[in-house]
């Protein structure tokens, strides 16, 4: 069994000298300011024992499945991933790999195996070498290390250049190869820490098909690190959204796109990101819960109706949020009003910048079935009508942030 649990995981750094300064600095008792002196501590996340870069992480990963932690610089993932692997220590919880507790075994001893960001191939080595290097180390019989090698070399459809050296291979190849010295120890699991963030973007994608391919050929449970939402969306069963060492949402990408927990989420995963209303009142029309944006009411659909009546939220103030492909032109002439102050063509669609009172948002308009006159007329300065469905909606709380539905 691959599966991976990890138990109130914590992860605390302690002081350095800076941080001891730091810390004696937001200890200083100043009059009128204790409440916001504590805001800051907890921003920072400086407690008495530390700097805390991972806080109570709870998460069961089944056999065989794909998980992506996603976050931006500085959320705790990769942290996470290296305490996983072993090259970091659990500062609280506990570990399991199958039903096997490896908080204090060495990473060698855990089955694991982990592609680095930078690749970390040995620079004197042939391909071949490089990925019978840790096989060597361990006595494998030579026959079988060939075969090992020969056997990834083709999946991974790196065969022709096993002679080579890493400066003679293009970053994909090189990464084909660290992914290769990982799979032909046949792991428990398998650690990715960002491996495409050196790629650029036609080879970030091809790469993004090649590990779902992958996946598909080698009989082991993956756990993969990225900043990026996209690859998130692309690669992971499920996605654990992370910030300021805290999981904020877990959830297949369906889930974390159409019900994100909270605004962090909303905004996070998407792109363009979810537009977000301020001051929008929620209120009941008919005995239906609706939205008026602007004096546009906007009746909200059966499923959303059912979640925010079984959470009895009464009427008042929200955050409405709308992503901008769920908002449309209007052809009637009603809706909300604003005004076009950026346009940017993306062949069957343009992105329009939308000013609607003193906020900026973003439109995804399909023109696909426009005549040419009809684009033309989609430039800065235009005023337009704004319409959305009751479907699309998402409503927070004003001072939680959090998705009134969740």
């Amino acid at each position: 069994m691959s599966t991976v649990t990890l138990k109130n995981i914590k992860k605390i750094y302690p002081f350095t000298a800076e941080d001891a300064k730091e810390k004696k600095k937001l200890n200083k008792k100043k009059k009128n300011e204790v409440v916001d002196e504590t805001k800051e501590k907890v921003n920072l996340q400086i407690t008495e024992q530390g700097v805390v870069a991972v806080q109570e992480f709870n998460l069961e990963i089944a056999d065989k499945e794909f998980v992506v932690l996603v976050g931006p610089s500085g959320c705790g993932k990769s942290t996470t991933l290296r305490m996983i692997a072993g090259l970091e220590e659990i500062s609280e919880g506990e570990l399991y790999v199958g039903d096997r507790l490896v908080n204090d075994v060495a990473p060698k001893d855990r089955d694991i195996a982990m592609v680095f960001q930078n690749y970390a191939l040995y620079p004197h080595m042939t391909v071949y070498d490089n990925m019978a290097f840790a096989m060597k180390l361990r006595h494998v019989p030579k026959a079988e290390i060939d075969r090992k090698v020969r056997e990834a070399a083709e999946i991974l459809d790196i065969t022709p250049l096993l002679n080579r050296k890493p400066k003679a291979l293009s970053g994909g190849q090189r990464q084909r190869v660290a992914i290769g010295r990982c799979i032909v120890r046949n792991p428990k699991v398998m650690l990715m820490d960002e491996p495409l963030s050196n790629l650029d973007a036609k080879l970030r994608n091809q790469m993004r098909a090649e590990l779902l391919k992958l996946r598909e050929r080698i009989d082991t449970t993956f756990i993969y690190v990225t900043h990026d939402q996209v690859e998130a969306m692309t690669l992971g069963d499920r996605i654990v959204i992370m910030k300021d060492g805290f999981i904020q949402q877990v959830g297949t990408p369906q889930e974390v796109f159409n019900h994100p927990y909270n605004l962090f989420v909303a905004g996070f995963i998407g792109s363009p990101q979810m537009n977000i209303f301020d001051d929008v009142q929620l209120k009941k029309v008919n005995g239906k819960y609706a939205v008026e944006l602007q004096g546009h009411t906007v009746v909200l659909s059966d499923d959303k109706q059912e979640r925010l009546a079984k959470n009895n939220v009464p009427e008042q103030k929200v955050k409405l949020g709308l992503r901008p492909e769920h908002i449309s032109l209007a052809t009637d002439g009603t809706g909300v009003e604003g005004t076009i102050s950026v346009h940017e063509m993306m062949g069957s669609s343009v992105h329009l910048h939308i000013t609607v009172g003193d906020k900026d948002i973003v439109a995804i308009v399909d023109i696909s079935n426009m005549t040419f006159g009809q684009v033309q007329e989609l430039h800065s300065g235009v005023t337009v009508k704004l319409v959305f469905g009751g479907n699309n909606c998402h409503v927070f709380g004003m001072e939680t942030g959090i998705n009134l539905e969740a």
